[in-house]
């Protein structure tokens, strides 16, 4: 088990967490980065967006592409995958014809409802103050010619 350096020169006793101080003080080491690929992927643009579509219930594919403008069909399929793949969304099939494919959250995703919510609230939000801040500082920024 990997330890701090403040945990080995008092000893090498007990658990360590991840860090120090701070949030990840509390998390065992040797579960963080199984804990960072977790966050990458419910932290990803299109995860939060269709987390936060499929509150309203089961939608089928093409509801879902329409209600997350931008997702192409590709990064729609990848992400559905990955979502179900980590019981955040379930994935039912109907033997119809032609065949109907509902996307749904689970207890588990419902869980990161409110969370994803307020992220994308607050990025709409704080959209023009973020823009003016990037364009007041990428224009203070040398341009790369004058650097040279």
């Amino acid at each position: 088990m990997e330890q701090t350096r403040e945990a080995k020169a008092a000893g090498g006793a007990g658990v360590t967490g991840a860090a120090a101080i701070g949030p990840c003080a509390a998390i065992p080491a040797e579960r963080m980065t199984f804990i960072r690929e977790v966050l990458d992927r419910v932290g990803d643009k299109w995860s939060l967006l269709l987390i936060a579509v499929l509150e309203s219930g089961p939608l089928r594919y093409t509801d879902l592409q329409r209600q997350v403008p931008g997702i192409s069909q590709r990064m729609l399929t990848l992400t559905l995958r990955q979502l179900h793949q980590d019981g955040l969304v379930s994935r039912t099939a109907y033997a119809e014809v032609p065949p109907r494919v509902e996307y749904a959250l689970t207890p588990l995703g419902r869980g990161l409802h409110e969370i994803a919510t307020s992220l994308v609230g607050w990025a709409a939000a704080h959209h023009d103050e973020i823009r003016e801040n990037r364009a007041r500082t990428t224009s203070a920024q040398p341009s790369k010619t004058a650097r040279a």
